[in-house]
């Protein structure tokens, strides 16, 4: 968020009213409802859709063999179509040996280290980001089930917490502008509800694709907050929060934004 941006969100906070509080899961809205026409037909037509160029080279690199193995994601999970429908749908999910969420970039980077045996892909690099939009497009229209397992309840606990937490200089809280003030806008762009359901997603702002994270990231910035690392254990239970309170929304990755 630029400096401009940053004052905006001042002046506009300063002269709010009381919280409206969290929103009701009947009254929650992708982002896509936010979104101008042109917006969404760049999103609905794939061959407008320019994050469909991304999903296109994660489809190579599923069948590319990778590694000291010499193995492709395709050598164990086969026709990405039928395996990988629904998995995007429900992560960040619990890795038992880890005994904690991890993230579908995670997810993959595991995969990579331990049975292709190649090193991990860095933090939105085309290929990672490629890979996981190749994978969340086959739950493209799933309904997201994310935070389900009982073992995920503190995650999901400290991701709201985080979630609900000022910080910064302009001591904002996420909910500030996502729960209390969604439907209006901010230095002209539409405040949307953060629901997670089309990441990674292709930002007209950024002319490329990015995840979750990355918004994440911008958004503390923005606030002028120390922005978390990549990967770190507060950044994927913010993660898993929104992923959960967009539960029964369905995936559409890769979205398109402003």
């Amino acid at each position: 968020m630029s400096s401009w941006r940053a004052i905006a969100a001042a002046l506009l906070f300063a002269a709010l009213p009381a919280l409206a509080g969290e929103i009701p899961p009947d009254a929650r809205r992708s982002g896509y409802t936010f979104m101008g026409p042109d917006t969404r037909a760049m999103q609905d037509d794939d061959t407008s859709n320019p994050g469909m160029l991304f999903v296109l080279d994660g489809e190579a690199l599923w069948s590319t063999k990778a590694g000291s193995a010499e193995k492709a994601c395709a050598d164990c999970h086969g026709d990405a179509r039928s395996s990988m429908k629904g998995v995007a749908a429900r992560y960040p999910a619990l890795d038992k040996l880890l005994a904690r969420p991890i993230t579908l970039d995670q997810r993959i980077n595991l995969c990579r280290a331990n049975h292709q045996q190649a090193t991990a892909l860095t933090y939105e690099s085309r290929d990672l980001l490629a890979l996981s939009a190749f994978v969340a497009h086959q739950s493209r229209g799933i309904a997201i089930t994310a935070g389900d397992d009982p073992d995920l309840k503190p995650f999901v606990a400290q991701g709201r917490d985080l979630f609900m937490q000022r910080e910064g200089q302009l001591n904002l809280a996420c909910s500030n502008c996502h729960d209390d003030n969604f439907d209006k806008r901010l230095a002209g762009a539409p405040i949307t509800q953060a629901q997670p359901t089309g990441y990674p997603l292709y930002r007209l702002e950024w002319q490329t694709l990015g995840s979750l994270e990355r918004r994440l990231r911008s958004c503390m910035t923005g606030v002028r907050a120390q922005a978390y690392e990549y990967g770190s254990p507060e950044l994927v239970a913010l993660e898993l929060y929104l992923m959960s309170r967009a539960r029964g929304l369905k995936m559409e990755t890769p979205a398109v934004r402003p």
